[in-house]
């Protein structure tokens, strides 16, 4: 036989040995079967908290670098209802997640009023089933028994979005207050988590249809977190570990603002969620906190984060919202910082306060 069609047999049969025995996980960024990549491979940016510095409160990101090119963030409505002015639901977009651009109103003038005299807060965007699913919140801070959480569509991340209508609300859970929503895709089923201050109200989760679009037929709420606590994400990690991460305290007082997140776990999707010694986030005097206010009070408020994003070397990137001593605590700006993750699987954040600056996101050059 060819010396040379002999080597051709005998590199293929290794090359199929390697790829078949390639270990995998339910996150393959975890797995590095190759050797690390030199810093020369990357480009970042330098940051400089807060990296929106004016009203960006309760935000979302998506990323969407394989459709669009882009991240994307969403955050609540910036301004008063009817003027000029007011932008309904604001989106901006990046390369980095470091410069950010305005680019649209998700909504516009003509967004959802099924609860008449809302404003629009807390969105929680989705990529399902080819489609972009925009979650949000109409919020009445005078009546927050009235406040719920809606649903809406588009096959734009821009918009614009057409409105299903309420998801959640006291109507169909029972649950007053009914803000905050996060979806959660765990492979086996649909989730979404709401809910937030006051009495009947607290943390729940219940199963939605595959589409994400309406409460699956026979579904039951689960109480997940206590009453005194809101802006709910939660994160599956490798280890099998969901972690929720929720913000407690004042949300919205400027320079006196005490909001700060906790965060717990749970091997399974409904809880129950405990702390490290075991406290269950049910438990009103929770209070398991990875990120507070700046000592300094250069940022006070810090909360209501948003989903992680990861950069190209395996860092994780959380977006959240503070109030900025910058433009004297008038508004809650956006920040962003690395989350480390301990030896035991559970999170932190050095300082456990935000950065001022530093080294940005890598991306692949």
């Amino acid at each position: 036989m060819n010396k040379i069609f002999k080597f051709v047999i005998v590199a293929g049969l290794i090359f199929i040995s390697v790829t078949c025995n390639k270990n995998t996980s339910e996150d393959d960024s975890f797995i590095d079967d190759e050797p690390p990549l030199s810093n020369d491979a990357f480009m970042s940016s330098r940051y400089y908290n807060p990296v929106i510095d004016h009203n960006c409160p309760d935000p979302s990101v998506i990323d969407d670098r394989d459709r669009t090119g882009y991240f994307y963030i969403y955050s609540t409505q910036n301004g008063t209802s009817g003027t000029p002015n007011c932008v309904y639901l604001p989106v901006y977009r990046s390369k980095d997640l470091v410069t950010w651009e305005f680019i649209a109103d998700a909504f516009g003038p003509d967004r959802p009023q099924w609860r008449e005299g809302s404003r629009m807060w807390a969105p929680d965007i989705n990529y399902i089933n080819g489609k972009y699913v925009l979650y949000y919140s109409l919020g009445i801070w005078e009546e927050s028994y009235q406040s719920a959480s809606g649903v809406a569509v588009s096959d734009s991340p821009t918009g614009p979005f057409e409105d299903i209508g309420m998801i959640v609300g006291f109507e169909n859970t029972g649950v007053w207050n009914s803000i905050d929503a996060n979806f959660v895709d765990t492979g086996d089923g649909k989730f979404l988590f709401w809910g937030s201050f006051g009495i009947n109200s607290g943390i729940w989760a219940i199963e939605l249809n595959d589409d994400g679009l309406a409460i699956k037929s026979g579904a039951e709420k689960t109480y997940i977190g206590a009453n005194n606590m809101e802006g709910t994400y939660v994160h599956k990690r490798p280890d099998g570990y969901y972690y929720i991460f929720t913000s407690k305290g004042s949300c919205c007082s400027g320079k006196e603002s005490t909001y700060h997140v906790v965060v717990a776990r749970s091997k399974e999707i409904l809880g129950p969620y405990e702390s490290p010694t075991g406290k269950p986030l049910t438990d009103s005097d929770y209070d398991y906190t990875v990120l507070h206010s700046s000592a300094d009070n250069i940022f006070r408020g810090t909360g209501h984060n948003a989903e992680f994003i990861r950069d190209d070397s395996g860092q994780d990137w959380m977006p959240y919202h503070s109030y900025w001593s910058g433009n004297g605590y008038n508004d809650r700006s956006l920040n962003i910082d690395k989350v480390f993750w301990k030896e035991d699987g559970w999170p932190y954040f050095e300082g456990k306060s935000p950065s001022v600056s530093g080294e940005g996101p890598k991306w692949r050059k």
